[in-house]
């Protein structure tokens, strides 16, 4: 008989039953010898066993196509979880050869035993062991059926199969009792997990009975043992994290206080700009320690604040002395800028250019910026026009959206600034065949703050940006995203009407302090008589202080490690411990200090904890109605599980065909399924050498 046309269809097909229906009972030529197909027979199960007359080709399922040689072979009748015929298993009789199974997409076992829901059901991934272990539990007088995976790869497939029926028994010694169990948690199974192998136990004449009352079996229901539910991926960005106002003390805590009442700002405001004035002032006077060095005390300060929150307020209450001290010092400036202009156009020939090579033109000693370029912020420490400065604006856009962010060249001049940040030298090579090239190109020991506070509008394109992030730039900043107060605030309060922030002494003492800074008395100059600048190197107060700081470091980087709460912002909390020692370096030295005591560093920490803190909740809130990338991922990675029925994949297939843009970047990818695992969306393992992806099989619902 001629069965080349016949079709292997899917398990709910009848052209099976009519396939099966064209074979005969195996003939004992065929099984002669065979023992897996001999002891079948004598267990009874022989009518399972089938023998076709010719060869017959597959039309679906993943083998299709696929011509079947059938010639001195078995067929193995494999059903389904209603016992119905969903597959067959091509078995070669006294060979060594693997069973062949026509569709592997469909879920089925050789069934050993009677498939009634009286029974206990226990799954093995060979006939074998199927066949000894059911001899070996009814000679106990025990009602078993064996559940046979035919290929031992379909093992754990077939277990979720039959266990939508009923409780399936799986067993493994204890060296194997991950492996076994890991990948079916959640699933209706009992494992029991032997110190020995089961079958040996029977062969020492034990029972089943004697194996499960052992102290040393365990027997887990691993559908008791399923996954923990996956946390959302999609963090709130309408929840800001509490502003550790217990960081700040003594007058400064009085001051962020007094800022945050008088300008109706949530305390982060203040705070980011207090810290931004400390640093404008301190930056040029003192370096923090870092490992066996010094690190400038600049920071890099970025605050969400909406139009009409109180931004310019705030910074008018911290900056008060600042921008006084500038308009001062711009006054002088035009009234010399006057005087030189004048003197120059008195003077004509010799006397001219005598005058212009011993008296330079005034420079404008601007310090404090709000509107400009990087590039040209750059000149002036090159030109030595400047070598202490900040950006300081509550219009962040004049930053993110200017042209130094937005030209072809804003790779190059974040660069810039990164260095100028890190370690105070200002790189700026350029072409001299213009005819308005600067010979000078470099400068050094500079120091330059930048306080920038925007919208939202602004700062979600620019926190999201891989530049600004690629770079290092944002990494380095310290970020808050405080509650919006407006509709809130108290405007007819009289008391609050007449109480004046002028005359408020803890901000008349803060200024006071500031004023001082700014405009110190001789011997406190920050720079020596040519110019250069001579910071303090601020020192740990004692040993316990420095090992304070660095048992803080090594928490974090603890906290780094795969599905650790900053493996997905690792270059960011790289930079946190330098941050701390730079705002614990600023506090001290406005409070007159030359040393950080432990108390100064533990504060300093609370600052960077927060701000790590409100860069994690930032840096998974998409734009209004988009998923981001960990949504996009878990998405993916549940479909195409569901799609190859099963509960793993491995990584490199992920890496090949994972959504954008995780596809185009390993880095990105792994940054993401990190996120994944510490959500308890998957968990990452090794099999041999693959690396294989788990699924949490609760977000297949």
């Amino acid at each position: 008989m001629n069965n080349t046309d016949k079709t292997k269809p899917q398990a709910d097909d009848k052209g099976l039953n009519t396939l099966l229906g064209s074979t005969k009972q195996t003939s004992t030529d065929i099984i002669a010898n065979d023992e897996i197909t001999s002891s079948l027979i004598e267990l009874g199960q022989g009518d399972k066993l089938r023998q076709f007359g010719d060869t017959f080709t597959i039309y679906n399922g993943d083998r299709k196509s696929e011509i079947i040689n059938t010639a001195g072979k078995v067929a193995m009748v494999l059903s389904d979880n209603l016992h119905q015929p969903a597959n067959i298993g091509i078995y070669t009789p006294n060979s060594d050869k693997s069973i062949k199974v026509t569709d592997p997409s469909q879920p089925s076992a050789f069934i050993i035993g009677s498939l009634n829901l009286d029974s206990e059901w226990y799954a093995v991934k060979s006939l074998t062991e199927g066949i000894e272990l059911y001899r070996q539990l009814i000679s106990q007088v025990l009602n078993v059926t064996i559940l046979v995976s035919a290929n031992p790869f379909h093992f754990n497939s077939m277990v979720k199969h039959f266990a939508e029926v009923k409780q399936v028994i799986v067993i493994a010694t204890i060296d194997r009792k991950d492996e076994l169990t890991k990948p079916l948690l959640g699933v209706n199974v009992k494992a029991v997990i032997t110190v020995f192998d089961l079958l040996l136990s029977f062969d020492n004449h034990q029972t089943l009975d004697d194996v499960l009352s052992d102290p040393d079996t365990i027997i887990q229901d691993l559908l008791d043992k399923a996954w923990p539910d996956p946390e959302p991926l999609a963090n709130d960005p309408s929840t800001p994290t509490p502003y550790p106002i217990d960081a700040w003390n003594g007058i400064l805590r009085r001051v962020v206080e007094a800022v945050a009442y008088y300008a109706q700002v949530p305390f982060a405001m203040a705070a980011q700009c207090i810290l931004g004035a400390l640093a404008h002032i301190g930056q040029q006077f003192v370096d923090a320690p870092f490992g066996h060095g010094h690190k400038p005390a600049s920071l890099i300060l970025i605050t969400e604040a909406e139009s009409g929150a109180g931004k310019t307020e705030a910074m008018n209450l911290t900056h008060f002395k600042i921008n006084e001290y500038e308009k001062q010092q711009y006054e002088q400036y035009l009234i010399d800028l006057d005087i030189w202009e004048t003197e120059k156009a008195s003077l004509k020939g010799g006397e001219l250019t005598a005058f212009l090579d011993s008296t330079p033109k005034p420079y404008n000693p601007e310090t404090v910026f709000k509107e400009a370029t990087i590039e040209t912020i750059l000149d002036k420490y090159v030109n030595l026009e400047i070598i202490n400065g900040s950006w300081a604006t509550d219009d962040g856009a004049q930053f993110f959206n200017g042209h130094s962010m937005t030209s072809k060249t804003a790779a190059n001049a974040l660069t810039s600034f990164t260095d100028l940040y890190s370690g105070g030298v200002v790189n700026r090579t350029r072409s001299l065949k213009n005819a308005f090239a600067n010979p000078r190109t470099k400068a050094y020991d500079a120091r330059f703050t930048l306080m920038l506070m925007a919208q939202r509008i602004i700062l979600e394109p620019a926190l999201t940006d891989p530049l600004l992030n690629g770079q290092g730039f944002l990494p380095r900043a310290l970020i808050a995203c405080p509650p919006d107060l407006r509709g809130y605030r108290t405007w007819n309060d009289p008391k609050r009407r007449h109480d004046n922030p002028y005359i408020n002494p803890y901000l008349i003492e803060y200024w006071s302090r500031c004023q001082t800074l700014l405009d110190p008395l001789p011997a406190n100059e920050p720079t020596d008589s040519t110019g250069k600048p001579k910071r303090t190197k601020m020192q740990w107060a004692d040993e316990k202080t420095e090992q304070a700081f660095y048992d803080q470091l090594q928490a974090i980087e603890d906290r780094e490690k795969q599905g650790g709460a900053f493996a997905t912002v690792k270059a960011y909390a790289s930079r946190m411990a330098e941050n701390a020692s730079r705002i614990a370096s600023l506090m001290a030295f406005f409070e007159g200090h030359k040393t950080i005591t432990t108390d100064d560093i533990t504060r300093a920490f609370m600052l960077v904890e927060y701000s790590t803190a409100e860069r994690l909740r930032y840096l998974d809130a998409p734009p209004t109605g988009e998923q981001n990338d960990s949504e996009k991922l878990s998405s993916w990675l549940v479909g195409k599980a569901k799609i190859k029925n099963t509960n793993k994949l491995n990584r490199t297939y992920i890496a090949n065909n994972a959504p954008n843009p995780m596809r185009k970047s390993t880095k990105l990818l792994q940054i993401e399924l990190d996120k994944l695992e510490s959500a308890k969306h998957i968990t990452q393992e090794m099999e041999g050498l693959s690396k294989m992806i788990f699924i949490n099989p609760k977000l297949y619902d």
